[in-house]
């Protein structure tokens, strides 16, 4: 098995250990998931989101059309991490709020 999946031109890959083996920017900790919310979420231009994390116009795009040709799967996968961080919440209790508390 390959040490990264490359896709999208190159300018996306998916390298197991590496932020959780998400797609993201090669040599960069832009996640795929990150430029769809600055897109989606902050009404973010991808000329915008480009400048602000010193990206190529190209990588922004193609992390978008990345996410739109894997969308199901990746939305899928979002929301078993948010599962698991819930989870973790419930079993975790937050120090701050403890400490708010007393």
């Amino acid at each position: 098995m390959p040490a990264a999946a490359l896709s999208i031109d190159n300018r996306i890959v998916i390298q197991e250990g590496i932020l959780g083996g998400q797609p993201h920017i090669p040599n960069r900790r832009i996640r795929v998931k990150d430029i769809v919310q600055w897109y989606d979420l902050l009404n973010q231009s991808a000329d915008e989101i480009a400048a602000m994390y010193e990206l190529e116009l190209a990588d922004v795009f193609a992390a978008l059309a990345y996410y739109h040709l894997n969308r199901i799967a990746l939305q899928q996968i979002w929301a078993q991490d948010e599962n698991v961080v819930e989870e973790l919440r419930r079993q975790i209790p937050s120090k701050v709020k403890r400490a708010l508390h007393e």
